[in-house]
């Protein structure tokens, strides 16, 4: 028995620090809000506690445009949002809604249904989709995305996000509401092809307080994920 263990042990220790990495990878959890859908608050409280408790997972709020027009615009709404959930839409064949809360790039889910949601997460992290270890460190006005050898291929993506805000809403569904959301995406863009080396890329830091990358195969599944996490003091 004991030996087992010390074997056991020594396999843990010799496992490279980008197995180590790919196998920690946190879950995405990709929430589509508006603060002018009233069907939206219990969701964002979700994704506010997920962003709080759960270091298993990336959680981000991407705020559509859709909504604006009717009575109240959005000031997070961008259209880059918009446009990923039209493609996860047109994927999954259930359109564009709120909220939406998509998991791993793999399942969608009315995004305050929780008795769905959690179990997906539970599904993902036993799913083990991860092709590659992504990490992201800051270098001066730069962030610098590592992404480990592996099997496969996929885009990389670069997210920008504020860790929370709180917006008084005075017209609109939620006029008369304070609603507090965190992790709020700011931007997202392409930044690299990833074809299963080892590669690294400087790039500039994007607009919002936090970092994201994900790796995102050509299905649209999540095959790798990391974070910068910054000085949550500014």
């Amino acid at each position: 028995m004991l030996s087992r263990l010390v074997l056991s042990l020594g396999l843990l220790a010799g496992l490279s620090p980008v197995a180590a990495n790919a196998a920690e990878r946190p879950v995405v959890v990709e929430l589509f809000t508006s603060q002018g859908c009233s069907s939206c608050p219990p969701a964002n409280a979700y994704l506010n506690e997920l962003s709080r408790g759960r270091r298993d997972v990336l959680a981000l709020a991407f705020h559509v445009t859709y909504w604006d027009r009717l009575g109240w615009r959005d000031p997070f709404s961008i259209e880059a949002a918009t446009d990923r959930q039209g493609v996860y839409g047109r994927r999954f064949g259930d359109g564009s809604y709120t909220p939406e809360i998509v998991v791993d790039g793999a399942a969608s889910m009315v995004g305050s249904d929780r008795g769905a949601v959690g179990p997906a997460i539970e599904n993902a992290k036993r799913a083990g989709s991860t092709a590659a270890a992504v990490n992201v460190t800051k270098n001066g006005e730069q962030v610098s995305i590592e992404v480990g050898a592996g099997s496969g291929k996929g885009r990389i993506l670069l997210i920008g996000f504020d860790h929370e805000h709180t917006t008084a809403i005075p017209r609109g569904e939620n006029g008369g509401r304070t609603l507090t959301e965190a992790n709020v995406v700011r931007s997202i863009r392409i930044v690299g092809q990833w074809s299963g080396a080892a590669l690294r890329l400087n790039e500039r830091f994007p607009e919002g307080q936090d970092v994201a990358v994900v790796l995102e195969a050509p299905d649209g599944r999540i095959i790798g994920a990391g974070r910068l996490a910054a000085d949550r003091s500014t």
